[in-house]
Order: C-alpha cells, then sequence, then structure tokens
C-alpha cells in the first residue's frame, strides 16, 4: 500500500486555489472595511463572518449533494469547476465598488493613518479618521449595500465547491494514509497562500491605507486560475475513487469505510462531538488572529503583515509532511493535543510585542503559530472522516465545516466587540490564547478517530511513493 504522492499533489490543486483566494480575502477585506469604509472592528468583524454563516449551512449541503451526484467528470468537479468561474468574476468586481467608495474618501480629504510607536496617539487619530470616513459612507451608503452584495456573490460560489473539493482527498485515499495525504493538500493549499502573501509584499498592500486593489486582486485570481486549470487537465475523479475502492478490499475489515454498518456506536458519536467542539474552538482563537491581524499589524504595531504571514506559512510548509509521519507512530489525537500547546504559546507570546519592539521579534513567534497550526490541521480532518461510513465523506466533510465555520462566525464578531470594548493592543493576543488552550480539553477525551495501523510491512509500505 502506497501513498501516490503525486496524485495528492494534484487533486490538492482545488485547495491550492482556495487557499490562494482565503488568503487575499482575510488580509484584504478587513482593511476596505475599516479603511476604505470606516467601520468598527465589530461591524467588520460582522460581515467577515457572513462566509462562516454561509458556510454552516452550505457546505454540508453541497457535501451531501456531492456524494449523490453522478456525472462523467465525477462526484466533486462540476461543483469546482461552477464555483470557481463564478467567485473570480465576483472577487475582481469587488475591486470597481471598492474604487468609487475610495475615490470619494480621498475626494473629501481624510488623512491617512500616521503610524506612530505611542498607541494612546495612534488610538486618538485613527478614531477621528474613522468616524469622519464613517460618516462619509453613511452619507451614501450604496457603495458599502454594492460591495457587502458582491462580497455576498462570491462567498456562496465558494461555498458551493469547498466541501466537495475537500472530500476528495478521502475519496481517492484509502483510511490508513489519509493523515499524511492531508499533509500534502494542506503543502499544496499553503503554497498558494505564500504566493498571495508574496504578491502582497509586491504591491505593497500594507502600506498604502488608500490602496486601489483591482491589479492585486487580478493577480490573485490569476494565481488561483492556474490551480483551477491544473486540477481539470490532470485529475480523473472517477478512476481514481475506483482505485482507491478496489484498494479499500484488500485491506482488514476494520480499516475499511463503513466498519460498523450504519450508525456510529455512543462512544464513537461522543468522540465525534468532541472532535468537532475541538475543532470549533480552535478555529475561534484562530480565526480571531488571522481575520485581523493585518488591521492590528498595519494600524497598532505599524509592522508588514505579508512578511510576518509568509514566515508562519512557510513555517507550516516544513511541518506537514513530518507532522503526517509522527502522527502515522503515535496517532492523531497526541500529535493535535501537541499542536495546541505550540499555537496556544505562541499566540501567549504574542502579547508581550509592541510597536517599540523590532519588528523581526515577531516572526519566530508566528514560527511557531504556523508549527502549530499545521500540526492541528494535517490530522483533525482525517479523524473526522475516518469515522464516516461508506458514502458520506462528503456529509462528514460538511460536519468538519460545520463545526469550524461556526466557529469563525462567532470568533470575529465576539473578539471584535472586545476590541473595540479594550482596544485591540491588550486584548488581540489573549483572545486567541484562551480558546485555542481550552481545546485541549475537549480534545483530550477523545476515544475515536486515530488511524489504525494495518500490520508491519503496510506501515513501512506507506513510506513508498509511486513513480
Amino acid at each position: 500500500m502506497k501513498l501516490n504522492y503525486k496524485r495528492v499533489i494534484l487533486v490538492g490543486m482545488a485547495f491550492f486555489l482556495i487557499s490562494a483566494f482565503w488568503q487575499a480575502y482575510d488580509s484584504i477585506i478587513p482593511l476596505i472595511l475599516t479603511n476604505h469604509f470606516g467601520l468598527p472592528q465589530s461591524a467588520s468583524g460582522a460581515i467577515m463572518s457572513i462566509d462562516n454563516v454561509l458556510a454552516v449551512f452550505l457546505l454540508p449541503i453541497f457535501g451531501s449533494i456531492s456524494d449523490r451526484t453522478h456525472t462523467r467528470f465525477g462526484k466533486r468537479t462540476p461543483f469546482i469547476f461552477v464555483g470557481t468561474i463564478v467567485a473570480v468574476i465576483s472577487f475582481i468586481a469587488l475591486t470597481f465598488i471598492d474604487n468609487f467608495q475610495l475615490s470619494r474618501v480621498i475626494a473629501e480629504g481624510i488623512p491617512q493613518i500616521q503610524n506612530s510607536a505611542e498607541y494612546s496617539i495612534l488610538a486618538d487619530q485613527e478614531l477621528f479618521i474613522r468616524e469622519t470616513t464613517l460618516a462619509l459612507t453613511l452619507k451614501n451608503p450604496l457603495p458599502l449595500i454594492g460591495f457587502i452584495a458582491t462580497l455576498l456573490l462570491t462567498l456562496v460560489a465558494m461555498a458551493t465547491f469547498r466541501s466537495p473539493a475537500v472530500a476528495l482527498m478521502p475519496d481517492v485515499t484509502v483510511k490508513p494514509l489519509r493523515s499524511k495525504a492531508n499533509a500534502i493538500i494542506n503543502l499544496t493549499g499553503t503554497f498558494g497562500g505564500i504566493l498571495v502573501l508574496a504578491l502582497g509584499i509586491v504591491f505593497a498592500t500594507s502600506k498604502n491605507q488608500y490602496m486601489q486593489y483591482t491589479g492585486y486582486f487580478t493577480a490573485v485570481v490569476s494565481i488561483m486560475l492556474v490551480g483551477f486549470i491544473i486540477f481539470l487537465l490532470t485529475v480523473k475523479e472517477n478512476k481514481w475513487a475506483a482505485e482507491m475502492e478496489e484498494e479499500s478490499k484488500k485491506l482488514e475489515p476494520e480499516t475499511q469505510d463503513g466498519e460498523s454498518g450504519g450508525k456510529l456506536s455512543k462512544a464513537q458519536l461522543r468522540s465525534l462531538i468532541l472532535i468537532l467542539a475541538s475543532v470549533a474552538l480552535w478555529f475561534i482563537g484562530y480565526n480571531s488572529i488571522t481575520s485581523k491581524y493585518s488591521v492590528y499589524a498595519t494600524n497598532v504595531l505599524g509592522f508588514d503583515f505579508n512578511l510576518t504571514l509568509i514566515i508562519a506559512q512557510a513555517a507550516a510548509i516544513v511541518s506537514y509532511v513530518p507532522v503526517g509521519i509522527i502522527a502515522s507512530k503515535i496517532g492523531r489525537k497526541k500529535t493535535i493535543l501537541a499542536g495546541v500547546i505550540i499555537l496556544a504559546t505562541a499566540f501567549f507570546l504574542g502579547n508581550f510585542v509592541t510597536a517599540k519592539i523590532p519588528e523581526f521579534i515577531m516572526f519566530p513567534i508566528f514560527i511557531l503559530a504556523g508549527i502549530g497550526w499545521a500540526t492541528i490541521n494535517v490530522n483533525s480532518f482525517p479523524m473526522v472522516v475516518e469515522l464516516a461510513k461508506a458514502g458520506n465523506v462528503g456529509k462528514y466533510t460538511g460536519y468538519y465545516y460545520t463545526a469550524s465555520m461556526s466557529a469563525q462566525i462567532v470568533a470575529p464578531i465576539l473578539s471584535g466587540f472586545i476590541y473595540d470594548a479594550l482596544g485591540m493592543r491588550y486584548t488581540f493576543f489573549a483572545f486567541g490564547t484562551v480558546f485555542v488552550a481550552l481545546a485541549f480539553i475537549t480534545m483530550f477525551f477523545v476515544r475515536h478517530g486515530d488511524s489504525k495501523v494495518i500490520n508491519k510491512k503496510g506501515a513501512l509500505e506507506m513510506l513508498d511513493v509511486d513513480e
């Protein structure tokens, strides 16, 4: 039994384009909402959570629908095709609405925020500029309404194919190899995110508060389309899924999909709930950081968020494959618990970074965060689909994303209210630390979802690579 790395990378092209989109979305949309429309952090957080609200309902639905879809192109590929085309068109359209709003702000003569080492001075300056910009937005809210409506279309398009795209990996990979395969999928996706962050440096997205983003978004969409075209030209979904089913039949019965027939046992259901609760908790902590770090770094610390995030992504890339191998030796649960400790430690250390400290001090903190998140992310999704029965992988993929997206609804809204009430400087990393630490408790009591070792020969063969 071998993991076909080339095949997994090609399947991962769908996740590559998804990751490229979300990296640009998480970095730039908060800046547009706060800097160009003048929205407070709580309102910006509420809008940033729209994608997660949609995902709670749409991801399980489209995951389940794709389970029952049968075309000559496969179960998942039609969703990826339609969703990508609509998403890239509407994503570019967002920038034209933003450009119109930005022209109003510049014509009004509203100044840009000037970074200062004195947080109190910066906070007063930022408040004045935000209030002035918000007043302009409320005077004519049509650009904001149009922006949100177009954003809604983009997010619906992305939601239609996220579950099908992610479910494709377990469709073509037998259970014991899914942590390793998920490591490669995440590696592929992270590469897409790094390319977008590199574009952010080229376009200087953290340097100009009143930047027009049309050129930058066009470059991001170009990266997405490269992954999309590679996927369409190389992935043979039906053939690869059939080969996976044949390979699964050769394994011992306990390692096959549908291992206990119909419903989960009470113990398995309890573990599933605890896994999903853990997913929700660490996503609340993690998303509270990622969804607003561009704002925090730019407006509070005066740092270049692109370089810091690239370093975190690079650390994750280096970690993905070793983490998959470690999980195959000590188990997914223990590996995840170690990752939770690493991530919580990184966020805790972030509390001590101020605008007076050199920017490079943030780099080792985000290296830790990248390693911790990679350790968690590689193994959590396989634990959920490990409990799936035959033909239900898309449905269980939907469960996973329901938990993660529900958490990401809560994260920007709750953290936004806290930031507005107490200030981002003293609560930004503290909020993330607490919720990641809570995930350790729920994960500790999980009893099912670990990978099964088939036999010694199989364990050795798992290290082989198909040519």
